[in-house]
Order: structure tokens, then sequence, then C-alpha cells
């Protein structure tokens, strides 16, 4: 009987991920016809910047050091504390009960010293199969002053995001796990400042979602023990926000994940892992519009509602494919460790020049001493680059408790 229920349940898991990515190809396979329909001459424009515009781009930084120093990877890398922001599905393969973690990261600090982006994180495994997990994001922009059009200060304010989330892991088999996740928003720019005869401010929330799966199987190549995975996480599926009461609201940072990693044992004290990345934000690209009459030449009206905007960002680049392709920022990175204590890693970050134009490379390291870990990461902008980041060390403290009990599976 216990077996007829685990066969119907893999059976009805794997229906469930057919249709999934059935799902996902309708609009891929709509904006391929698209692209289809662009002729040479109306992708002229495709040279100058068409960046995608969000609000609360805070939830896309890289918040701990181990990820962000190996490129900002982390769909399918190994799962640990701060698996949170990258895959929570990863939870669910983790080897220890609990664990928290956190992370520090300072903001332009060549410029200014009151800017930073703080991450905690914790996780609790309460039997083999489920684990949950929780964070809080919190990004201080620093003190603004506020004036009138005579200079008079009129306002001191400390500008802050921040989002607190939770999320509920599980494995499914061996080899596959999901989660779910959700999360509040809350970002508060001008503390309900507003010039005279300007919509009144206020502070800007949301609630959003997260939704990914996991997979890892183990490989045998040389003799030598490894491992191969892929991981996805559709997060920040959520309500647009709105910082007046205006009509106007922005889209906040629905983002596609998708990642891969091979891991070697090389003998019983070093290991090495390769991970890559891809992200696309699912929220819609502004069209081109006709100097004289103002009206869409080229793309899609990009005021639609939530999951509209979500599919419609498939194939709605005034580009077409073409731009599309520029959409996907892509990652890779490398991981050395030597006797499970001592970790080496170097990644880099590549964004196309018309939608963001964000290159570079990242060094880092990490030590862990039983229960105790600390890493760190530094970025370093290609040439040319300009970077919030650059010359900035990032560091992050965690704390795994109690090796997986006995008989449990890893």
């Amino acid at each position: 009987m216990l077996s007829f229920k685990l066969d119907l349940s893999t059976k009805i898991f794997k229906t469930m991920i057919k249709k999934y990515f059935a799902l996902l190809l309708l609009p891929i396979l709509f904006f391929f016809n698209s692209a289809q329909a662009q002729t040479e001459e109306d992708l002229s424009f495709l040279e100058g910047l068409n960046a995608l515009s969000v609000a609360v781009p805070f939830l896309l930084i890289a918040p701990d050091s181990r990820a962000a120093a190996m490129g900002d990877v982390g769909a399918a890398s190994t799962p640990d504390a701060n698996s949170q922001h990258w895959n929570p599905a990863k939870y669910a393969f983790i080897s220890k009960d609990k664990g928290i973690s956190y992370s520090y990261t300072p903001w332009l600090n060549n410029l200014i010293k009151d800017m930073d982006l703080n991450y905690l994180v914790g996780y609790y495994r309460f039997d083999d199969k489920q684990v949950i997990s929780a964070s809080m994001l919190y990004f201080s922009m620093g003190t603004i002053i506020f004036t009138d059009d005579q200079g008079t200060k009129l306002l001191d304010h400390n500008a802050n995001e921040f989002s607190l989330d939770m999320a509920y892991s599980r494995k499914f088999s061996e080899k596959i796990a999901g989660s779910i996740g959700f999360r509040y928003i809350r970002s508060d720019l001008t503390g309900g400042f507003a010039q005279q005869g300007q919509p009144v401010a206020k502070a800007g929330n949301s609630v959003a979602a997260d939704i990914s799966m996991y997979y890892e199987t183990p490989l045998n190549i040389s003799d030598k023990a490894s491992q191969l995975a892929f991981g996805f996480n559709i997060s920040n599926i959520g309500s647009k926000i709105s910082y007046n009461e205006e009509p106007i609201k922005q889209f906040i940072p629905t983002n596609l994940r998708v990642g891969g990693r091979f891991s070697v044992d090389m003998d019983m004290y070093n290991k090495l892992s390769f991970i890559v990345d891809a992200n696309k934000l699912l929220v819609p690209t502004p069209p081109i519009y006709d100097i004289i009459t103002n009206e869409i030449q080229y793309g899609y009206d990009s005021d639609v509602p939530l999951i509209t905007g979500m599919f419609q960002s498939f194939y709605d680049a005034p580009g077409g494919f073409r731009e599309e392709i520029r959409e996907i920022s892509l990652a890779g990175g490398l991981e050395y460790v030597y006797a499970g204590q001592f970790a080496l890693r170097a990644g880099y970050f590549g964004e196309h020049s018309t939608k963001g134009n964000r290159k570079y490379f990242t060094i880092g390291a990490g030590v862990k001493y039983n229960v105790f870990n600390l890493d760190f990461a530094y970025l370093i902008p290609t040439a040319g680059q300009s970077n919030p980041l650059a010359n900035t060390f990032r560091f992050t403290l965690g704390f795994d408790f109690e090796p997986a009990r006995k008989g449990k599976k890893k």
C-alpha cells in the first residue's frame, strides 16, 4: 500500500512538471514568432539603452558573500544557510538541522559611509524531508535632507527599504525538492514628505511569493565521486508598488533564475565546483514611442497587470527575439574547497550594455571551523565600468548547528 502511494505521488509530480514546462514554452514560442515578424530596418534602435525599470531593486542584490564571490550565482550551488535568496528548495538537501547567518554589505563605500545592506537568515529542519526558513533584508540609504525652494531644511529622513520572508521546502524524492515562499516588502524613501502641490507621498508596500525547485544526482567520472545539480527560482511574484495616491504603480523585480552545477571530488581533501546562472526579469519591456504621435511604435503597452506582464516579458521587447536575448544576464563561478574547511572562489557577471551594462569579476574566500563559517567577497569592475560595490569587502558570518542525525538522508 505504501509503495502504491509513493508511485502515485511520483506520477502526479512528474505530470505537474510536464505541465509547468509546457506552460513556460507558450510565451517562448510566441516571441520566436514575433521575432520573425521584425524586419532589419526595425532594429536600428537596438543599440540605445532600453533597460527594464522596477521598484525596490535592492531585492536583486546578492546579499551573502559566498555567492557574491562567485559572480552572484546560487540557483544550484551546494546548499547553505543563505539559500533563501537564491533557491530555498536547496534547504531540503542541507545536511544540518538548523543554522543562522548574517551578512553585511557596505554600499557606495567610497562616497558615503551610511549606506549598507544587512541580511539575516535562518533555517530549521523538523524532519528528514521538510525545512522551514526565514530572512530579513534591510537596505539603509542614509540620511536624506529635504529642503524648500529657498534651501531651508524641512525634514531629515533615514531612507530605507526592507523585506521579510518565510519559505517551506520539501524533498519529493532522493533527487528532487521544491519550495514555496512568501515575502512582505516595504520601501520608505521620503518619510511622507511631498512638495506643495505634489501628490501626498507614502511608503510603498507589496507582498510577493517565490516558487523554486532543485535537483541533484551523484555521478562517478573516472572513479571520482561527482555531482550534477540544477535549480530554478521564480522570485518576487507580487503586487505592484506605489509611493503616492496616484494610480501609477511600478512592477517589483519578479525574476526567473535558472542554474546548474558540476562538482567533483578530486581526492579525499580537494573538491571543485563549476556553477552557472542565467537571470531574466519577468517584467514588461518599455516600448518605443513615436516622437510625434506619442503612440507605441514598437513593442507592447507596459502598463499591464502582474500575470500579464510576466508572460508578456517573454515576447514584448521592441527589438523582438534579438532584444529578448539581451535581457538575460549570465553569471559563472568557481569554488575550490580544501578538507571541507577552506574555500577559494571566483566568478564573473555579465549584462548587455543596453540592459544595464553591469560587468564585473568577483573573488573571495571562506573558512569553516566546527559550526562556525566566515566568508569574504570582493568585486572588481571591468575596464571602463563603475559599481557601487567596487573596492569594497563584504562578509558573512554563519553558524550551522547539529550534524545530521544518525540515519538521516543527506
